[in-house]
């Protein structure tokens, strides 16, 4: 008889709230290094904590750099893999008010795993336009991929099992900043 899906229990703190704001702060910094300013950048978050993060990289950036970039939100539910496997899907919808033609998108995300949600991703910004360049900026990487995809941008690579899970913890979200491991209760 199934219980129902696992329960986790928090295993270890991996990034507090300076520190969450220091790999943020230092993303922003390369992104604007590796594209020599802010000029045609868009932020692209993918609903619902990449988001949240593409906002506040576009802030910093408009606090090192004076340029406001224009953030968008990017619903993947239709694009994944794993849809018949999911039931009904609930989407949320995408909301890109600017256009990504000749751009470089700057797609992020709070943790990369296996590389589907990225795939999927790609395929919904290609269906919006031919941005010039679309780059990966990820709070967290934890290894295990299935698809060959890689970030440009990494706040901290954390190691883990397949088994553990990484919760990302926004304030906007769940009243906090902070990152943890998160380990399956034993039975």
């Amino acid at each position: 008889m199934s219980s129902g899906p696992p329960k986790f229990r928090e295993k270890a703190e991996v990034l507090d709230e300076s520190a969450l704001d220091r790999a943020l702060t230092r993303i922003a910094h390369e992104i604007l290094e590796k594209n020599d300013g802010a000029k045609d950048l868009t932020f692209v978050g993918l609903r619902t904590r990449g988001v949240t993060l593409a906002q506040r990289l576009a802030q910093k950036i408009a606090r090192i750099d004076g340029t406001t970039l224009p953030v968008g939100t990017l619903d993947i539910t239709l694009y994944r893999d794993d849809l018949d496997m999911r039931g009904a899907p609930v989407v949320r919808g995408t909301d890109i008010p600017f256009s990504i033609k000749g751009k470089t998108v700057v797609l992020v995300d709070d943790v990369l795993f296996t590389g589907r949600t990225i795939r999927a991703a790609l395929d919904a910004l290609i269906d919006l336009g031919r941005p010039r360049m679309i780059q990966l900026a990820i709070l967290v990487d934890r290894g295990h991929r299935e698809l060959p995809i890689r970030p440009d941008y990494v706040g901290k690579n954390l190691p883990t099992s397949r088994r553990e899970s990484v919760a990302v913890r926004m304030r906007e979200h769940d009243g906090e900043d902070r990152v943890v491991i998160e380990a399956p209760e034993e039975a």
